[in-house]
């Protein structure tokens, strides 16, 4: 390539920067402004999670001291400041956990209805209604329980919410209907999960004992 053809070359190169030129410098431009902007809302997020992730725990702290108008008042606080926060649903099943505790109930029940009604995550609002229902039948409110409970598929929670069911048909003295959802929850108990450890294997399947113990003796004697 001789010296003519290499300077018509830059000629064509410099035209063709002065035509789009301007196209190529805007475009690095908003390159590099998203990347900073990426960047800013990064951080932003990280400095959001840890304000949540410290309100969250000293929210359990005043809990476990048992300041509880104090931690109330924070949960208040927590779901206005934290409302996209992955905090909010378990600070409200850790407060019912208290109030149960306590045996304030009607307590209890408040807060896991919100659970119940705005967790994001599916499963925290299965445990949230499952916990909800347990507190309505200490309440001696079967009808509500079942309610809560329905009949929609529970998941990995299946089983912890048949026994929970026959509680409630328990309560209301159907002794058939518990036995059935307490076997159900036997049948379908595969792990020591949370919500179906091993202390409640044990307290099943001295239900499902009882309730047998009872048919056998009130069934009638066979005949000769």
């Amino acid at each position: 390539m001789d010296l003519l053809e290499e300077g018509e070359q830059w000629e064509a190169i410099k035209a063709w920067l002065r035509q789009n030129g301007l196209a190529i410098l805007a475009g690095a431009l908003i390159g590099i402004i998203g990347l900073l902007g990426w960047r800013w809302w990064q951080g932003r997020q990280d400095t959001q999670r840890l304000a949540a992730n410290a309100a969250y725990e000293n929210l359990l702290t005043t809990f476990d001291n048992g300041d509880i108008d104090s931690a109330t008042k924070q949960l208040e606080q927590f779901r206005k400041d934290h409302a996209d926060s992955a905090y909010v649903a378990p600070a409200g099943l850790a407060a019912a956990r208290v109030y149960v505790l306590r045996n304030e109930l009607d307590k209890a029940a408040a807060q896991l209805h919100i659970v119940a009604d705005t967790a994001r995550d599916e499963q925290l609002r299965i445990v949230a209604r499952l916990r909800l229902a347990r507190v309505q039948v200490a309440q001696g409110k079967p009808d509500d329980a079942l309610a809560t409970l329905g009949t929609a598929d529970a998941g990995a929670f299946e089983s912890a919410v048949a026994e929970v069911r026959g509680d409630a048909r328990l309560a209301k003295g159907d002794r058939a209907g518990a036995l059935k959802d307490y076997e159900a929850s036997r049948a379908t108990r595969t792990d020591g999960s949370e919500e179906g450890g091993p202390e409640g294997t044990d307290l099943l399947d001295l239900k499902i004992n009882d309730l047998r113990a009872e048919g056998t003796a009130s069934a009638p004697a066979p005949k000769g």
